[in-house]
């Protein structure tokens, strides 16, 4: 088979002009230069792992949102927009403003004290081994399912837009990212990430804009999406007083408590995907301010990613089906949303633009879940438990082979994720499972110097394996989450919120309970892990306006806002 004939093997929506061309190629180019020019700074594992702690507040910052802006940001939630309305905000407002201002003011100062490499490594530090190797076992499987779902998001697009076959766009996308990544380490990373972040915004503004003006602007387009849907799809929180109120199928308390107060909680503050950006900031103020500068943007990230599904709503072709769940649009899916959006309003040049905002979008998430197994396989697994007395240099060769490996691993989960109906729903499962009770674990360990290693290891297992249950049952008898969510009402969605709930429960009493039959670590050995016993380094004498504290304060303002105005 030619070149050519493999690329007109499937169909597509638009063809790439020449110019269209030259952009991506011109991208894919660019970041591979970065990884090679940077090899050079890359020779120690410090600078290979943590990018030496030599990053601004800006430059952590922008990476520690750009981790995060891949697939699941992109094309999961605007599909999820589609689905289920402004709804979806709730992950961008209640589900990670308060969490990241809490990691700034509270958790960030332990994990910087500590030097501590990764996440695992603090709760090596805190509670002992065991804890360190559960934790880093089920980190590292999460992230490589996570980093399929970004090959998968990225194959998808290409499959719509511009008729690639799935299997060619994931070797293209995670071979680039394996050479980036391998050559220079997490710096390498985060430079292409702080680039993918202007690229994004640069290319997914076009729908937006574009699409505002065709639906006569944003109270026209709620008038369109009442007509076609129904008025609780344009309101945020009036909709929440039952499960049968919204479109969700959830209601306040698992918004509230499940997402907001451990879902949220337990990504920003303990996954070291995003957590390792502000390890590698250059002092204590820097990154207490990188998660706050990272807030600050993450509020109108919903412009360039929930408004295109709400757009899609109220303007493209559709039709409901006898579920109202069950949208279905010209026979694709919810996770079409976006790429097809992005037909409609781009033609050459701009098209290209589009596509690499979506590619950098992708390679971004890709990059930082490769990056972060890398540390945690190597630091916490490999050097733990396999070869604990090699050299610096041999960890560094470990970590560039582990990208690659990583990289080649997550390709196979790329192919797991086809037989998701939504990105959104495999995603919230994962967290459910795997997030949730770390967030337990973590928070105990910081807050409460009572909790002993046995406490941390066994709530830490049992939190995990509550919510891994807690799906088993539901996948195999549907009708039981009426039971999980206490609700015969509840939906998909409410499962995942409310699994996590229960998950954190859990963990929480079993390490309580567990640590108050088993012997505490003496005060002496707990200084820089808990508070109480650690002195917060001060901030010296510096103004109002460069105190993290002050702009935690002017987001958390702007965020209480948001949420009066879309009610």
């Amino acid at each position: 088979m030619t070149l050519a004939a493999f690329f007109l093997e499937t169909s597509r929506l638009v063809r790439l002009s020449s110019v269209d061309i030259l952009i991506i190629i011109f991208y894919f180019a660019l970041v591979l230069a970065i990884g090679f020019y940077l090899r050079g700074h890359a020779h120690t594992g410090e600078d290979f792992f943590m990018a030496g702690r030599e990053m601004t507040a800006w430059v952590a910052g922008l990476s520690f949102l750009s981790a995060n802006l891949g697939a699941l940001e992109l094309m999961g939630w605007a599909g999820s927009a589609y689905q289920y309305g402004i709804l979806a905000t709730h992950w961008y407002w209640v589900g990670a403003i308060p969490a990241m201002l809490f990691l700034a003011l509270v958790m960030m100062p332990f994990y910087y004290i500590s030097k501590t490499h990764s996440v695992p490594g603090y709760l090596k530090l805190r509670f002992g081994e065991s804890s360190r190797a559960l934790s880093a076992v089920s980190f590292a499987f999460m992230t490589v399912l996570m980093s399929g779902v970004n090959m998968f998001a990225m194959a998808k697009v290409m499959q719509i837009v511009l008729g690639w076959p799935l299997s060619f766009s994931i070797w293209i996308s995670s071979l680039t990212v394996a050479i980036y990544v391998a050559l220079g380490g997490l710096r390498s990373a985060i430079f292409n990430e702080v680039l993918q972040f202007f690229l994004i915004w640069a290319g997914a503004l076009l729908i937006p804009i574009l699409g505002l003006y065709e639906a006569g602007g944003w109270s026209n387009l709620k008038v369109l999406i009442t007509q076609r849907a129904s008025a609780e799809y344009v309101h945020l929180w009036s909709g929440l007083g039952h499960f049968s109120n919204n479109p969700m199928g959830i209601n306040w308390v698992g918004i509230v408590f499940g997402l907001g107060a451990v879902i949220s909680m337990g990504y920003w503050t303990t996954d070291f995907l995003v957590v390792q950006r502000i390890l590698a900031a250059k002092d204590m103020r820097s990154a207490q301010l990188a998660p706050i500068i990272g807030a600050g943007f993450k509020m109108f990230v919903p412009i360039i990613v929930i408004l295109p599904g709400l757009l899609g709503l109220g303007i493209l072709p559709m039709k409901l089906s006898g579920e109202a769940d069950a949208l279905l649009h010209g026979g694709h899916s919810y996770n079409d949303v976006l790429p097809l959006m992005l037909a409609r309003y781009c033609g050459p040049g701009l098209l290209g633009l589009g596509v690499t905002a979506l590619i950098a979008g992708f390679m971004s998430g890709m990059a930082g879940n490769v990056s972060a197994f890398t540390t945690v396989w190597t630091y916490d697994i490999y050097r733990a438990l396999i070869n604990k007395d090699a050299s610096d240099a041999h960890y560094v060769k470990m970590g560039r082979w582990t990208t690659v490996i990583g990289v080649l691993i997550s390709v196979g989960t790329a192919y797991l994720v086809m037989r998701a109906a939504s990105i959104m729903d495999y995603v919230q499962a994962l967290f459910s499972f795997f997030i949730a009770p770390l967030f337990g674990t973590v928070l105990l360990g910081m807050l409460w110097k009572r909790a002993t290693g046995p406490g941390g290891f066994w709530g830490l297992l049992c939190g995990t394996m509550t919510s891994i249950g807690m799906w088993a049952w539901v996948h195999a008898d549907p009708s039981a989450l009426r039971y999980v969510a206490l609700s015969s009402e509840a939906k998909t969605m409410a499962q995942d919120m409310f699994q996590a709930l229960w998950s954190f429960v859990v963990c929480v009493i079993v390490t309580v309970t567990v640590s108050l039959l088993t012997k505490p670590k003496p005060d002496a050995e707990l200084e820089g892990l808990v508070y109480g016993l650690t002195p917060i380094p001060a901030e010296g004498p510096v103004s109002v306006l460069h105190k993290p504290v002050f702009w935690a304060a002017v987001v958390a303002t702007i965020f209480v806002i948001l949420n009066i105005i879309f009610w």
